[in-house]
């Protein structure tokens, strides 16, 4: 449990945590990651340990980031005291911003979509294209939506 991110350890985080593993199956019919024996933090140790890069946004005004799995981290070179709290729109080139606003809002219509391809952009500058991701809502089981998760494992750099 020692090399999970300290905000990772809060109670309330974890509910927020699991929740983006929960609406995965909800809105896809497919699991995200396998299970993990830890009991406590079992979610959030099989999301951080997952061999692909995800990430989750709040639904503030300028979404905040508030959960990047161990790959997500390393792919944007940033450790999670620096991505978390990070509105998400500096995932993306300044120019491409409008191109990601409307796949947010695609997903928001749709509940996710496993077709999204797009450039991001390291805390180095270093850009990469990510492919094939997939990008939901994150539902609780009453419908609200509290923000925005993505997954991909394969990109290319630029």
């Amino acid at each position: 449990m020692t090399d999970l991110p300290a905000p990772y350890l809060d109670h309330d985080r974890r509910a927020a945590i699991a929740r983006i593993a929960t609406s995965h199956v909800a809105l896809t019919g497919r699991p995200l990651v396998g299970p993990c024996a830890e009991p406590v933090t079992a979610p959030v140790r099989a999301l951080w340990e997952a061999p692909l890069a995800i990430v989750a946004h709040g639904t503030e005004t300028d979404p905040l980031f508030f959960f990047a799995s161990r790959m997500a981290l390393a792919r944007f070179g940033m450790d999670a005291a620096q991505f978390i709290g990070m509105p998400s729109r500096f995932s993306a080139e300044a120019p491409l911003r409008d191109e990601r606003q409307a796949l947010l809002e695609r997903v928001s219509r749709d509940g996710f979509i496993d077709d999204y391809a797009g450039v991001r952009i390291a805390a180095d500058g270093r850009r990469f294209r990510i492919e094939a991701a997939t990008v939901w809502n994150l539902v609780d089981p009453d419908g609200t939506v509290h923000g925005q998760a993505a997954a991909f494992s394969r990109w290319t750099e630029l």
